[in-house]
């Protein structure tokens, strides 16, 4: 009876994990699943902003005014600890929110997709750094893949946080403190940033990188929109609000390998 009793306790434990799981991971796949009409509307909007990118891989803008590095509103009233996960550089986190509106708001998610991942880098406060050494601040692969989608801004006392084998997939150890530490952009904040990886992202609570091997939460998320071609993007915050959209103007053809599109938005559905 008590083998019995168990076996019914946890087949509904099991059933209330997937029916949660299925919840949140909903919210951003139902932008993704309807987004694509309002994405066309405003695919043809002409980008405002000039972008410059220096020599050590920071991206900035000419129109200096158009910088928003700080977080907006009242920030004495912005929290600064996150209970939940403490691994979070919350600060950062909003200032990088910040410059992903400044994106939303001006086009510059719609031009060629190049410098469209660049602007994103730039937003998550990421160097484009796509010469260097794997580990040393290597950024080519980021939101160029399926996997490594997360942008993550993680406190300083983690960086150097590893994986013991708790996030499923992912080599163990997963030593990232020195890339973070050279590709961070110092302006946005205490803490740095890295695209870490999704998988495991589909899971409620998320049994990714970035809330397992760092405990923190993710500024955004790139999904794929799974329209014909998936040639259409949108960035979701950590509970699934939609921040932005965009469509590469070369896209499909200058878009990340069709497969590597389709496998985001799988990963993400689970």
């Amino acid at each position: 009876n008590n083998n019995v009793s168990s076996l019914r306790e946890a087949k509904a434990s099991s059933t209330n994990l997937v029916r949660a799981s299925s919840m949140r991971v909903a919210r951003f796949l139902t932008f993704a699943a309807s987004i694509t009409g309002s994405i066309a509307k405003t695919a043809n909007k002409t980008n405002t902003s000039a972008f410059v990118v220096s020599a050590d891989g920071s991206v900035s803008r000419q129109q200096q005014t158009l910088i928003h590095t700080s977080i907006s509103g009242n920030e004495t009233n912005m929290p600064t600890f996150d209970e939940k996960y403490p691994g979070t550089a919350v600060a950062r986190m909003y200032a990088v929110r910040a410059r992903v509106a400044e994106l939303a708001n001006t086009g510059d998610l719609n031009g060629n997709w190049e410098d469209v991942r660049r602007k994103i880098l730039w937003a998550g406060g990421l160097k484009d750094l796509p010469h260097a050494r794997p580990g040393q601040g290597y950024t080519g692969h980021s939101f160029n893949d399926y996997n490594h989608v997360d942008l993550t801004t993680m406190a300083d006392d983690v960086n150097d946080n590893e994986n013991d084998g708790q996030v499923q997939g992912i080599a163990i150890g997963n030593r990232l403190g020195d890339g973070i530490r050279i590709a961070s952009l110092p302006e946005l904040g205490p803490g740095g940033s890295w695209s870490t990886c999704a998988m495991g992202c589909h899971h409620d609570p998320p049994q990714d990188v970035a809330h397992i091997q760092f405990r923190s939460r993710i500024a955004f998320k790139l999904v794929w929109v799974p329209n014909e071609n998936f040639d259409t993007f949108v960035l979701v915050d950590d509970d699934g609000k939609l921040l932005a959209q965009g469509k590469p103007s070369d896209g499909p053809a200058g878009l990340p390998n069709l497969r590597e599109r389709q496998l985001n938005y799988r990963i993400m559905k689970g």
